[in-house]
């Protein structure tokens, strides 16, 4: 378990997605963590005296690197669409080479755990380019050797996105509807809320457990009952 008399900082990334800034808020009032950090492309609206907001060029982010000293915990909520992305290639850099980048600069410098939003289905041998390339960070996060790395793979995610998307809002729907039903075999394709995400993120992040993890949906939704 974590050192209570240590207070535990944390640098997220893809903090202006959904699951990020519910994630943020949560670190924000999590009496664990004393400070905060923050990259992001464009400032969160958002103020808080243990918060720390950082406008980086993802490019460039070896001219950030100090950001990553004193770190105890990197979380990776990085993620778009290929249709927001505008093209594969696009897509990849922020799915795969991004999250890759801030991992390797963070265990240059110190930082013993990572947790990060992979998907459900992510195989780095599968036909399906989302697939495969999930499966492909997930795999290059791994050769990186950090003390614990944490990978989660959820199914649809809930929650009240600044964007709409109309495709994933209508699977929303649906999967709402039949939530219900969705028990034992198709237990694990059971839409999931992004605070549980983030919920279950930081439960575990406070465990410390060492080893590379993979946390399947419905195993999500199960560590993000409660909040720490």
């Amino acid at each position: 378990m974590y050192l209570e008399n240590h207070e535990r900082q944390a640098l997220v990334i893809g903090a202006t997605g959904l699951v990020g800034g519910l994630l943020v808020r949560s670190l924000l009032q999590n009496p664990a963590y004393g400070r905060i950090c923050v990259l992001v492309r464009r400032p969160l609206e958002l103020e808080h005296p243990k918060l720390e907001q950082h406008v980086v060029d993802w490019e460039q982010l070896e001219e950030q690197k100090d950001l990553f000293r004193d770190v105890d915990d990197l979380y990776c909520c990085l993620g778009t669409t290929i249709k927001k992305a505008g093209s594969q290639e696009n897509f990849r850099q922020v799915d795969f080479h991004y999250p890759v980048k801030a991992a390797k600069l963070a265990k240059e410098h110190g930082v013993s755990q990572m947790l990060v939003i992979s998907s459900m289905g992510a195989d780095a041998g599968s036909r399906v380019f989302y697939s495969r390339t999930k499966g492909e960070m997930e795999e290059a996060l791994s050769a990186i050797d950090f003390r614990s790395l944490h990978i989660f793979r959820p199914s649809l995610i809930l929650g009240d996105r600044k964007e709409k998307r109309l495709g994933e809002q209508l699977a929303a729907h649906v999967m709402t509807f039949l939530d219900r039903w969705m028990k034992g075999r198709v237990d694990k394709y059971r839409a999931i809320q992004a605070s549980t995400i983030a919920r279950a993120m930081i439960n575990i992040a406070l465990v410390q457990t060492k080893g590379n993890h993979v946390y399947s949906n419905d195993i999500i939704h199960v560590l993000g009952l409660n909040e720490s």
